[in-house]
């Protein structure tokens, strides 16, 4: 494979599911590239549709009924429609992914050594010896404190950092090119947050893993990504590198996410800002744009079609009319980003 070409090449990307009879659509024409060795940010609210890209790119959607169009090429192969043996081929080895609750993830019957070792002997042709002292050296790799003995405890005999960890080390068990981390830091001490985060970023080196980091905390993409997609309501608002994201967002609504962040320099703020509303539910989505109900500078031309992505910046577009329209977003939300940059 060529050295510019994507390892990941997402086009207009569709997931509906049957509702009320009619199709419901919760992901709509997402598209997005990811090189080897990349990062990549999944960011927005609680219900955006990111989780569900995720799993549509991994073939874990088996609703009856569901639908799901466009492309997904993962090293030349197509993951949209391919068939279940294959696809059962691909995961774990070449694409694996970390769950964002590990308590639930793991099987709660088996030990945290066996589920991985089975992993690895789904996959490759080794005795169970060799599987094992594969195991426990990942665990021993992922800073698991006596990883033997942790590798014959059961799932809710860790803690959750150590559960997270035993997760990235199965994830990581057949050293795949692409890792999908749905939330792994969800529910984790600030501590233990920071060590998984440099774990993620170390995996580049260690194992030449790309990761999709899917996450509604935009300090950790901050620290982590080198891209950042921002989805709102199933549809992309914003794409573009991580800095100039930071710097100049060129959508209201990945401004206003950044305004929530608390900021570390100057004055305390009495109170932080908040979106007022709630992102709409995915069969009663506006006509326009998802997010102008919730926009404070929305207009008339906000709520007949969905606006397209325009470009922001270098290599940076936002699903926006102002740019469009080639009007400057208010000095309001061109400084939102200044605190946290």
């Amino acid at each position: 494979m060529p050295a510019d070409t994507p390892l990941l090449s997402v086009r207009d990307l569709c997931v509906s599911f049957p509702a009320h009879g009619r199709m419901v659509p919760i992901v709509e024409h997402v598209s997005f590239d990811m090189q080897p060795g990349e990062i990549l940010g999944l960011v927005g609210e609680s219900g955006s549709g990111k989780s569900v890209t995720a799993m549509a790119l991994m073939g874990l959607i088996d609703s009856p009924g569901v639908r799901i169009t466009g492309s997904a090429l993962f090293r030349g192969r197509e993951l949209v429609g391919m068939p279940p043996r294959q696809l059962r081929r691909l995961r774990g080895r070449d694409i694996a992914m970390i769950f964002q609750d590990p308590m639930t993830a793991f099987t709660p019957v088996y030990t945290i050594g066996w589920q991985i070792d089975e992993q690895i002997r789904a996959h490759e042709k080794v005795s169970r010896s060799t599987a094992r002292a594969r195991t426990v050296q990942l665990l021993d790799d992922m800073g698991v404190p006596d990883p033997a003995q942790a590798a014959e405890r059961y799932p809710h005999q860790l803690s959750g950092g150590l559960r997270q960890r035993a997760m990235i080390a199965m994830a990581l068990s057949c050293s795949p090119a692409l890792l999908v981390a749905d939330e792994p830091t969800t529910a984790l001490d600030v501590t233990v947050q920071a060590q998984i985060l440099d774990l993620l970023r170390r995996l580049r080196g260690t194992h030449g893993t790309s990761v999709l980091l899917i996450t509604h905390d935009m300090g950790v993409v901050a620290q982590t990504c080198a891209r950042t997609l921002v989805l709102y309501s199933g549809r992309v608002a914003e794409y573009g590198p991580t800095e100039a994201v930071f710097a100049r967002p060129g959508h209201p609504y990945t401004a206003a996410l950044l305004d929530a962040i608390p900021p570390l320099y100057g004055a305390r703020p009495a109170r932080l800002p908040a979106i007022e509303g709630a992102p709409p539910l995915p069969a009663s989505r506006p006509a326009g744009c998802a997010f102008a109900p919730r926009c404070p500078h929305a207009h008339t031309t906000c709520a007949t079609t969905p606006p397209p992505l325009v470009p922001t910046g270098p290599n940076q577009q936002a699903a926006c009319v102002l740019p469009a329209e080639g009007t400057p977003l208010p000095p309001r939300v061109q400084g939102m980003a200044g605190r946290t940059a």
